[in-house]
């Protein structure tokens, strides 16, 4: 690859650079192992808790281990100093001896440019493409296309980009953020530059746009007197509402996320507003901000705190009224590290509208194979994204299952459906601060379904005693109405296991879905993420002791489970003992099934038996086995057992900092997938995604 690093710029303020930062960022983290974020120029009003806000954001959202000082260049008060005084190499030496530091250590660098126009008064040229064309890096135009025609917007880029070639500094692309659908719902497109210049417009999105009771505490510096949960922080605000009339005048104007701001006095608007939360119908406020001085009445905060589902943020900013109506309304919206769902939002709608092959294209990058976790995660959630399918979870009474959720809706990973009473997954989701607009829920108790899925069942499981009544009883059980979802096409896949054990979940499906013609049983996987690559050890969770017939068919799954992620099947069949040189019944065993394995999947090496070492290891290879195709290049690690397989696993993950995503079951006609009771939000996400990868495959394969 030629260029180094990618320089993100606008030429006006709240264009939205940094939005197209975050996203550009999670591109690069899966294409280069080691990518560090760089701001030239700082300004120091940005700055929370001494650093800023951008470069804090961004190494926080990415868990970047890049100290926060090597991401800052110079401030914009030295910039101004610097260029006031005619010292303008000085500025770009500085800038230059910054990036270089970086470039020594990283493969690659997200360079984001200044976005105050201060500078523009001192100077008459844009600072930001002098340092980009310093750096020698392509320039990320973004350009704010809100109440622009697409006329005017064509002339911006085309006057841009040829502004920039006189300059010698090279477009990779233009960003056209905020742009508004024509009356058909469609996204007007934009003439490329004449060299090919790729654009990407990106339509308006309400919920970027929207501040937050974070933004407004940042502007106003209110005290919180009253939290349930940091996350309910994350509330978009509607608009203020001034609370200074009787209750039932107030409630004709109250809508759902406004800022309410009341006097302390008021408990006739608390107590409407403590009703208000737990009415259905009834909006609920993003926060109620209090004036002054004022003590709010004891009683009214005691009900407050014992009200559990009361989760409304109470704020007191020392303003009169009128001037906390200005300061909510001079309110901006902004994405820093504490909003979580903004930055899950940009990022998928980033994803959605931005096409990352042909910017991959574009960046020419160099042919290293490498794949780190967050590059196997990232093409899951695409991969899953462009499968377009829909997942059933049957545990919503768990908090985890409702915020997996929400994440997998906002980063358009699949569509989903939840079982159980909608008011009480709303009422709970609520609670916990978590959005679940967009998501299905189904009440399985009372659904127009559940009679043809008792009957279904009945005729799938009557000559093994079941009875009508029995299979009504049946449907009542969460699980089991998910698994029929799945088995009827209502739901492409389900993941269950966070309150429920992998009996609970597997036997449901052997009953209904059942195996895959010719596989007799059910295995599972787990990808292993390792530092610069993924393994797939199969299996570690399901078969406790395989016959070589059994074993055969994990090797043949899991092969295809490797390829159908991305990842190059080669098959290690695991033994204490390497080639010909060992004896015994396990031995035998594994040599059986590595010659029924062969002859299933005669395209892919697979070889065996073979110890540990000699698979993983390229140097032991050599000597253990020189001629092999497989030992030292596997991929692909079958194990004799579930007690190796379940020890291996689990010793390389405590002892590598291996990140393991599974157990990803195998072998069934469609996708189901368990999860681990002590699973966190992460592993729902990535196995739901997983699950929507399978659900793709899996009909392809029955056509």
């Amino acid at each position: 690859m030629h260029a180094r690093s990618i320089f993100v710029t606008s030429k006006e303020p709240r264009a939205g650079t940094f939005f197209i930062s975050l996203g550009l960022m999670e591109i690069l983290k899966r294409e280069f192992k080691r990518v560090a974020f760089f701001k030239p120029i700082v300004d120091l009003k940005e700055q929370e808790k001494g650093k800023e806000s951008d470069i804090e954001t961004m190494l926080s959202v990415f868990s970047m281990e890049q100290p926060y000082e090597t991401a800052a260049g110079i401030t914009l008060e030295e910039a101004e100093e610097l260029l006031s005084s005619g010292r303008e190499n000085e500025l770009y030496e500085m800038v230059i001896d910054r990036f270089e530091t970086l470039c020594k250590t990283y493969d690659f660098v997200l360079c984001a440019g200044l976005t105050d126009m201060r500078v523009k008064e001192i100077v008459d040229f844009d600072l930001n493409v002098h340092i980009a064309k310093n750096l020698s890096s392509p320039i990320a135009g973004v350009l704010n296309g809100r109440d622009k025609s697409v006329e005017i917007i064509d002339e911006e880029i085309a006057l841009w980009g040829q502004s920039l070639e006189e300059e010698g500094v090279r477009p990779l692309a233009f960003f056209i953020n905020n742009v508004h659908a024509n009356p058909a719902c469609t996204i007007p497109t934009f003439k490329r530059h004449d060299q090919g210049v790729p654009c990407f417009p990106i339509p308006y999105n309400e919920k970027l746009d929207r501040p937050t009771v974070l933004d407004f505490l940042a502007v106003t510096g209110g005290t919180i007197l009253h939290m349930k949960d940091e996350r309910h922080l994350e509330r978009t605000i509607h608009q203020p509402l001034i609370a200074a009339m009787h209750p039932e005048h107030f409630l004709e104007y109250f809508q759902e996320k406004d800022l309410v701001i009341v006097p302390a006095d008021r408990s006739d608007i608390f107590m409407t507003i403590l009703s208000s939360n737990h009415v259905p119908g009834f909006p609920t406020a993003s926060a109620l901000v209090v004036g002054g001085e004022t003590d709010i009445p004891k009683p009214i905060l005691s009900m407050m705190e014992a009200d559990e589902s009361f989760g409304v943020v109470l704020i007191r900013v020392p303003l009169d009224t009128m001037q906390i109506v200005r300061r909510a309304e001079q309110t901006e919206a902004r994405i820093t590290s504490k909003h979580t769902k903004k930055v899950q939002t940009a990022l998928g709608h980033f994803a959605n509208y931005v096409d990352a092959t042909l910017l991959e294209e574009c960046l020419e990058k160099s042919g290293q194979e490498i794949l780190t976790p967050a590059m196997f995660l990232y093409r899951i959630f695409a991969k899953a994204s462009s499968a377009n399918r829909r997942i059933v979870l049957p545990e919503s009474g768990d908090d985890r299952v409702l915020r997996a959720a929400e994440t997998i809706i906002r980063r358009h990973i699949a569509d989903i459906t939840l079982l159980g009473d909608p008011q009480k997954v709303l009422n709970r989701a609520g609670m916990i601060g978590v959005d679940l607009e967009g998501v299905q829920i189904e009440d399985h108790l009372n659904s127009p379904h559940k009679e043809r899925f008792a009957q279904l069942f009945y005729e799938l499981r009557r000559s093994k005693g079941v009875n009508m009544e029995m299979a009504r009883d049946m449907m009542q059980n969460a699980t089991y109405f998910a698994t029929m979802m799945v088995s009827t096409g209502l739901a492409d896949g389900m993941v269950s296991g966070a309150t429920h054990t992998t009996r609970e979940t597997v036997l449901p499906a052997l009953q209904i879905i059942k195996t895959k013609p010719g596989v007799d049983i059910v295995s599972s996987v787990f990808f292993m993420c390792l530092d610069t690559r993924v393994l797939v050890y199969g299996d570690c969770a399901i078969v406790p002791d395989p016959t070589p017939e059994e074993l055969a068919q994990i090797a043949v799954e899991s092969a295809q489970t490797a390829k159908a992620f991305g990842i190059d099947p080669i098959v290690a069949m695991l033994s204490y003992s390497t080639g010909s040189s060992g004896v015994g019944e396990d031995v035998e065993k594994v040599r059986e099934a590595t010659e029924l394995a062969q002859r299933m999947l005669p395209d892919v090496p697979i070889e065996g038996p073979m110890q540990y070492d000699a698979a993983i290891d390229p140097e032991v290879a050599k000597k253990k086995m020189p001629e092999s195709q497989v030992a030292g290049h596997a991929t692909v690690f079958i194990f004799p057992d579930l007690n190796t397989g379940n020890t291996t696993y689990k010793a390389v993950q405590r002892s590598t900092g291996a990140i393991a995503v599974g157990p990803v079951l195998q072998g069934l006609k469609k996708a189901v997938n368990d999860l681990s009771r002590g699973c966190s939000v992460d592993d729902i996400v990535s196995t739901v995604a997983i699950t929507a990868i399978q659900a793709q495959q899996l009909e392809g394969e029955g056509r």
